[in-house]
């Protein structure tokens, strides 16, 4: 009798692994790199490129728990406001005598809370869209901001705080240290765990997800949650960065951290998509930031590189797509 032997495991295609998203995000990056060092010499050294990541790696940390949420074919558009709020209070705690770690303290357990109301929201309404249950969020978290502080601003925080923001731990930026350990973690979390592969199910089909035992609700309480708690790291080091805080700090980090996740190739219609590729659209984003910085390139010459990668991330798996129902027709 002839024995069959199964196994999970894909068989290995080299054409399929080197066209995948990813790779065309590394050559992008090369392509920035060789660019920007035309552009400007001090773009190329290492000290400028290790300080560059304290700029834009803040909002990097938003990017892991939103891979989650686009990947279940959600969003979350409050995030800006969870960082503003969890900063205010811990400044607004501070400055009436709280001690400094206990008022950081809060900060993540305000940004969990605030992630843990949208998730509420959103299964407990099943027919509101997760767009417009974090608009309505995102307009309330910022205004309980602005009523705590009104218009004025917080500082004046211990010396040792700005390390978060500022310091190093040997040669690297403490912030990028703390950045890949999370990085890590969300992404064997995603790739190499059961809740990873649920999440996956829920974005392919979610009432399939349902019916096959998968705890959607559950699930979807948790992502969000997590995204408020990242939220509240980021209103950390971001807070730190600032050295004050007010209730519009983080004005717009929403759109610019979604942006950076479908760049990475997340699908919006949910199901596909990696954490690494989110990460190297991180790191493209915020290095194109900086050397076009050096040159004194407008912030709105910015919008349009990115408008059009973000076009151009969307394009090109529809085009794939079509070709290959051309051809199999």
């Amino acid at each position: 009798m002839e024995q069959r032997l199964l196994t999970n495991k894909k068989e290995f295609k080299a054409k399929g692994f080197i066209l995948q998203w990813e790779w065309l995000l590394v050559a992008l990056i090369v392509a920035m790199f060789v660019m920007n060092s035309n552009l400007s010499e001090y773009f190329f050294q290492y000290d400028n490129l290790r300080d560059a990541t304290m700029g834009f790696l803040d909002k990097a940390f938003i990017v892991l728990p939103m891979v989650f949420i686009i990947m279940m074919g959600d969003i979350d558009i409050s995030v800006g406001s969870i960082i503003a709020l969890s900063s205010v209070v811990m400044g607004d705690l501070y400055a009436h005598g709280v001690p400094m770690p206990l008022a950081m303290i809060i900060c993540l357990a305000v940004g969990t809370l605030c992630g843990w109301i949208n998730g509420m929201l959103i299964v407990r309404y099943k027919e509101l869209s997760a767009v417009i249950v974090t608009l309505a969020t995102m307009t309330i978290y910022r205004g309980i901001a602005y009523i705590l502080l009104k218009d004025q601003s917080v500082g004046k925080f211990p010396s040792w705080f700005k390390f978060l923001g500022w310091d190093y731990v040997g040669t690297l930026p403490f912030i990028l240290i703390v950045f890949a350990v999370f990085a890590i973690a969300f992404g064997l979390l995603l790739h190499k765990t059961p809740f990873g592969r649920r999440v996956y199910a829920i974005g392919n089909n979610p009432t399939a997800a349902r019916f096959s035992g998968v705890r959607v609700d559950r699930i979807k309480v948790i992502v969000f949650t997590l995204a408020g708690l990242m939220s509240a790291v980021t209103a950390l080091f971001l807070t730190s960065r600032m050295g004050s805080t007010r209730p519009n700090i983080a004005t717009g980090y929403e759109l610019e951290v979604i942006a950076m996740v479908v760049l990475g190739g997340v699908s919006t219609a949910g199901g596909k998509g990696r954490m690494i590729g989110a990460i190297l659209a991180v790191f493209l984003i915020g290095f194109l930031r900086y050397g076009l910085g050096l040159v004194n390139v407008s912030a709105q010459m910015l919008l349009i590189i990115l408008g059009g990668l973000l076009i151009v991330s969307v394009a090109i798996p529809q085009l794939k797509s079509r070709f290959a129902i051309k051809r199999k027709a």
